[in-house]
């Protein structure tokens, strides 16, 4: 079971969880208006939930995965004779989870992680039953582990800042996008519970309002004072001199500290530069890709070009007008003032302060951290 008891969390209750043979999860795509529960009874419902953005975030859509290859075993073990035939359907649906997002390296952290422990078990012979507990001994692990690492990289972040502090955020970065504490608004919450005076302008991330829909949400329900601005507005909010920080999440680092984030991060960085505010990414080892140099290798996941051509019901442009839509850009290492982990603040140089964390990513795939 998860340790979520062990210290205060935003909110009462789970992101993600796995409850009685499903993976249960928040259903993003309907907040503010209302929060429901998304239950997927099997792999393509929870590929459907993953695409679709109804659990989004990379630590969160980590977490997910790993419950998703417990519910893949626990499936394949009622049909299957024996742990060859089930490892056979396994794989199928650990693909199927591969499939979805691109750019997120907790998606496949997780399924390597959690993934690999099935086919030692399975290959080794073991009964599908303890196969099975393994499993879901191991996805816990990786949820708890998220946990403690958010809570851990956020009392770092809280460090920064000032006793009465103005942070500008990009996307969302809080509870909703980790298994439950946060990563750039994990630094504001635990400021906050500090005493510290902390307000937070969010952008708007468009074209899907992450920042609007979410990250307001967020932090209204844990009273912290949140304005929410147009993407286009950050560069006067940044020229008025009132920002302390920017800090933002990460879907996937390079080991030389380059950072794919949401779209709108990188100008964003590139503003705080030619203002001399601190740029900070605020990421746990899990979102840390050991394997990759730089970001050049990083994969932008292109989305469906209606997401920006469209608001809502609302059509925005004529019918036959096309749409880029990349989810996601990179933040060169020279823009990142400090990168926030369970390591503490790692400043430059990257290529050797990021070293504690590419380790621990690679020893956590083969679950030995």
């Amino acid at each position: 079971m998860s340790t979520m008891s062990e210290f205060e969390l935003p909110f009462p209750f789970p992101v993600v969880s796995y409850r009685d043979g499903e993976v249960v999860l928040i259903d993003q795509t309907r907040l503010p208006q209302e929060l429901v529960w998304r239950r997927c009874s099997d792999v393509p419902t929870l590929c459907r939930a993953i695409v679709e953005l109804a659990v989004r975030g990379a630590p969160a859509i980590g977490v997910a995965a790993a419950y998703g290859l417990v519910l893949a075993w626990e499936r394949a073990a009622t049909v299957a004779p024996d742990p060859a035939a089930a490892l056979a359907i396994f794989r199928r649906d650990r693909a199927a989870l591969a499939g979805t997002r691109p750019t997120a390296v907790n998606l496949f952290w997780a399924l390597e992680r959690v993934g690999g422990l099935c086919e030692r078990l399975a290959v080794a012979g073991e009964p599908l039953a303890q196969v099975a507990a393994a499993l879901r001994a191991e996805a816990d692990a990786v949820l708890d582990e998220d946990l403690r690492t958010c809570r851990q990289l956020s009392l770092h972040g809280a460090a920064l800042l000032p006793d009465t502090a103005v942070v500008l955020t990009h996307c969302n970065a809080g509870g909703l996008a980790t298994g439950g504490y946060g990563t750039a608004l994990g630094v504001v919450f635990a400021a906050a519970a500090q005493g510290k005076q902390v307000r937070v302008y969010a952008d708007e991330t468009r074209p899907l309002l992450q920042g609007a829909r979410l990250t307001a949400w967020e932090l209204q329900s844990q009273s912290i004072e949140v304005t929410v601005i147009c993407d286009s507005a950050a560069a006067t909010v940044l020229r008025n001199g009132s920002v302390d920080a920017v800090i933002t999440g990460a879907d996937r680092v390079a080991a030389n500290g380059d950072t794919a984030n949401k779209i709108g991060t990188y100008p964003l960085a590139v503003l705080a530069d030619r203002h001399q505010v601190p740029f900070y990414i605020a990421a746990p080892s899990s979102t840390y890709d050991p394997d990759i140099a730089s970001g050049a290798e990083i994969v932008i996941e292109e989305r469906d070009p209606e997401e920006v051509r469209t608001y809502g019901d609302y059509r925005a442009v004529a019918p036959r007008v096309t749409a880029f839509n990349p989810a996601f850009d990179i933040t060169p290492a020279a823009l990142i003032t400090a990168h926030i982990t369970e390591f503490g603040v790692l400043r430059p140089p990257f290529t050797s302060s990021l070293g504690p964390v590419l380790e621990a990513s690679r020893l956590a795939r083969g679950g030995l951290a």
